[in-house]
């Protein structure tokens, strides 16, 4: 197996509800980590071509720089917590994949310590569901549901 990760950062600012109540709005200069993996190297010896990953990761943060979370879709309906900010990372990211690689995983630093991990199980080889209007719980943590083989939600 091979793995490649690439970081980046973007200030943003959100306010997340927790138990119905809505925090003070607040800014971060989130951190965020993408690893992507797979079983077999290309002719040329590489996993992906690095520019081509930053593209995509570059791609999805943009919208978020210097932003409020809470403005900006998908999280302009969705609670912008770090889990989920991971999540639609690894969404729009495995979009841009090449056959044969997958995001492995999504890590998003929102403060000193305080970290979301985005782990995409290992029999998920499809992008994920970017429509979640259809889930009723609104409240998906790391830890994603399978609703469908291949499908998370």
């Amino acid at each position: 197996m091979f793995e490649l990760r690439i970081q980046r950062t973007f200030a943003a600012a959100h306010a997340i509800v927790m138990a119905g109540v809505r925090e003070p709005m607040h800014g971060h200069n989130w951190e965020v980590t993408v690893a992507v993996c797979g079983e077999a190297l290309d002719a040329d010896g590489l996993l992906c071509d690095f520019h081509l990953l930053e593209g995509a990761v570059d791609e999805t943060i943009r919208p978020f720089m210097s932003r409020c979370l809470n403005e900006t879709p998908p999280f302009d309906r969705d609670n912008p917590t770090a889990e989920l900010v991971a999540q639609h990372i690894a969404n729009k990211v495995s979009a841009h994949l090449p056959v044969g690689v997958r995001v492995k995983e999504v890590r998003v630093v929102e403060a000193p310590q305080c970290e979301a991990c985005f782990v995409v199980p290992t029999n998920v080889t499809h992008n994920f569901s970017q429509d979640r209007a259809s889930d009723k719980t609104r409240n998906i943590s790391s830890d994603a549901r399978v609703l469908q083989p291949g499908v998370i939600q």
